[in-house]
């Protein structure tokens, strides 16, 4: 199976995390299958940038975001995106 979900960067105590698709058996931080964009927790305000065509184009074809990742995506309106083409693509 396919996730969405984060990988953990940066320094002890400053965290950076990349959004990245991976396997679900592959650790954290291990390998990767496309990175699709990255979340700041530390900066203020909190800075997350997603390319949505990318994490549009998983999420059509089956991947699933983690718990985070979809507070993420609904906080940027992505989910809402990616209900809407969902409908459209049911419809075809």
């Amino acid at each position: 199976m396919v996730k969405i979900r984060l990988r953990r960067m940066g320094s002890h105590k400053k965290p950076f995390y990349r959004i990245v698709v991976a396997d679900s058996r592959a650790p954290r931080n291990g390998r990767f299958i496309e990175e699709i964009g990255y979340y700041n927790p530390v900066s203020e305000p909190k800075k997350v940038e997603v390319n949505e065509e990318k994490a549009l184009k998983w999420m059509l074809t089956g991947a699933q975001a983690s718990e985070t990742v979809k507070s993420l995506f609904k906080k940027n309106g992505l989910l809402d995106k990616f209900e809407t083409a969902k409908a459209e693509r049911k419809q075809k």
